[in-house]
């Protein structure tokens, strides 16, 4: 039987990192991943660091979004340090375009409500937009900079963190599915398929696959939220920040790369690309960028974001002593990566965190159902 101080489930940016800080803490770390790692969601994304709201079901997360933004430079160089790979950390700012016919209002609205969040975002007009991105549709009429904002090559930084991890100490375990916890009193550890894993601590980290895992799913009862996205190559149009629409987000990469998407979609399972979905994706970033028309499609794929009923992350202890969740970060899961691993070491090393997290209790779910029953 295999014996750690945290075992966890899903080795995807989420549980990578948490490994990571666990093995530089000094603890014995085992990270079981039911496939390839870092070959779900935390692959499929497009890296957008941004801790503004998306619908107002997502405001309660802004203050966690910007305690994780505010950790991601050092925790961008620490895992390059360690791993020796790059991970196409982009800190320039990313830039919402209106195309509205009241443009006006909508840039106040728009700026006035990131200040009220206590984010950074500046009022520029057309002309200062395509002087910024000269790809940008002559056709926008105003634009928010949010110069705080950032991306990263999500698949790159998942690549490194596992490795950093790896070289840090922590035992990473493909092929490793968790059936369920393994409960004795308290959570002792994992069920495997065909073995016991022992530890003293449980994280649940397994993306929109948690809910699968017996004596999980109360806890963490996700569903997974389909994106479909598109990689594109252009060698005439440079984009040099996140672009934003109400339809689209495009985002460059260090090796020239344009991606955009993305679609939400209640399919299950499913990750099939759909000429429906690519259309969604291709006739807005056309229209936010003209000269992508004559870009070249170099992939085309759909990825499974973990989303709980209230849309907001599950972190933190349950009543189960010894475990503990870290999924259903939903859209976010990149961005919240080094702030969800610090929250998680610090409670299992000193039982106190430097973030509230009270929000994001995955007992919310529990004290929920007993209502809709009593």
């Amino acid at each position: 039987m295999k014996t750690f101080d945290v075992a966890i489930a899903g080795g995807g940016l989420i549980g990578g990192a948490i490994a990571l800080e666990l093995a530089l803490a000094g603890m014995r770390v085992g990270v079981f991943e039911k496939g390839e790692p870092g070959q779900e969601a935390s692959w499929a994304g497009a890296g957008i660091l941004s801790p503004a709201p998306e619908n107002p079901a997502t405001i309660a997360m802004v203050p966690l979004g910007k305690a994780s933004m505010a950790l991601y430079p050092d925790f961008v160089a620490r895992v390059e340090e360690i791993s020796d790979q790059n991970a196409g950390f982009r800190p320039k700012g990313t830039l919402q375009a209106i195309f509205s016919r009241d443009a006006a209002r909508e840039l106040s609205t728009a700026v006035a409500l990131h200040h009220g969040w206590g984010l950074r975002a500046e009022a520029i007009s057309s002309e200062d937009a395509r002087e910024l991105e000269p790809a940008l549709n002559p056709e926008v009429a105003a634009a928010v900079l949010r110069p705080d904002e950032a991306s990263v090559d999500n698949r790159a930084l998942t690549r490194a963190v596992l490795e950093a991890a790896r070289k840090s100490g922590a035992e990473i375990f493909p092929g490793s599915e968790a059936k369920a916890i393994w409960r004795e009193q308290r959570c002792a550890g994992l069920l495997l398929a065909n073995e016991k894993v022992s530890a003293k601590w449980t994280v649940i980290a397994a993306g929109c696959f948690s809910a699968n895992i017996a004596g999980v799913e109360a806890y963490a009862p996700v569903r997974p939220a389909k994106g479909q996205m598109v990689s594109l190559r252009a060698d005439q149009i440079t984009i040099e920040r996140v672009l934003w629409s109400d339809k689209i987000y495009l985002v460059p990469r260090n090796d020239g790369r344009i991606l955009a998407g993305a679609t939400v979609e209640y399919v299950g399972f499913d990750k099939t690309v759909t000429a429906g979905g690519l259309e969604k994706i291709l006739s807005p970033a056309i229209e936010v960028a003209p000269d992508l028309a004559r870009a070249r499609v170099e992939e085309t794929w759909a990825g499974l974001r973990p989303d709980s009923p209230d849309h907001l992350p599950i972190l933190g202890p349950t009543d189960v002593n010894g475990l503990l969740m870290a999924t259903g970060h939903f859209r976010s899961g990149i961005l919240l990566a080094p702030v969800t691993a610090r929250l998680i070491r610090e409670w299992i090393t000193d039982q106190c965190v430097s973030v509230d997290w009270e929000r994001f209790s995955p007992l919310r779910f529990l004290e929920a159902r007993k209502e809709t029953t009593a």
